[in-house]
């Protein structure tokens, strides 16, 4: 199974966004998903459970905080995503990195919010899988305006680091009321939401290419 971890030792850059997105992008192209709630507010786990009725892209909640939370995952799981807890630095995720294919650090368009994640990526690059090759570590820059300078001048800035930026997601209200619904954009179809879609694309495929 492919495990992906959303993750930042940031809080509100959209993680749980980002990981409930990709969860049900999975289910809805017809794998066996289960998202990893390791953020003890829960808030992956409660929409995982307000979608639990739908006919396709249903996804199995799993309680993270757990240590032995591998055992609650079904030996036919095919995608797993990890919500990493707020605040949570390398060490504190040791028990999914050792096991991940990928990880995903959602950053925001300003100064302060690039600052706050370098002590987090410093000690990404510290984990041995890491500093191998072994487990690609990318970022995405969320919650963008880019008709906006800061925007611009924030995503310029990231693209000068060594981590790549696999993905520029706009700032939309649309997520906020989704998530709280149990829902994702990939549960829709119309041309609109398409549009946003295709803001995701850029990370469907390099996580493809993940092992």
């Amino acid at each position: 199974m492919k495990t992906i971890i959303v993750a930042s030792s940031k809080g509100g850059v959209g993680k749980t966004t980002i990981a409930t997105h990709l969860a049900a992008q999975a289910a809805q192209a017809g794998q066996r998903t289960v998202i990893v709630d390791a953020d003890p507010q829960g808030s992956s786990t409660r929409w995982a459970q307000r979608r639990a009725g739908m006919a396709n892209g249903a996804v199995l909640p799993v309680d993270g905080t757990k240590r032995n939370w591998q055992k609650a995952v079904p030996d036919d799981t095919q995608r797993v995503i990890v919500d990493g807890a707020a605040g949570a630095m390398a060490a504190d995720l040791e028990s999914f990195l050792d096991q991940a294919s990928a990880v995903v650090v959602p950053v925001l368009p300003s100064a302060l919010d690039i600052e706050a994640t370098v002590p987090f990526l410093n000690s990404l690059a510290k984990h041995p899988r890491v500093r191998k090759g072994q487990l690609p570590v990318a970022l995405i820059a969320n919650k963008l305006k880019p008709w906006t300078n800061a925007s611009q001048q924030a995503v310029a800035v990231l693209n000068e680091w060594s981590i790549p930026v696999v993905g520029q997601l706009r700032d939309s209200q649309a997520y906020v009321m989704l998530t709280g619904l149990g829902k994702s954009l990939f549960d829709y179809n119309s041309a609109q939401i398409r549009e946003h879609q295709n803001d995701w694309q850029p990370l469907l495929k390099w996580l493809g290419k993940a092992r």
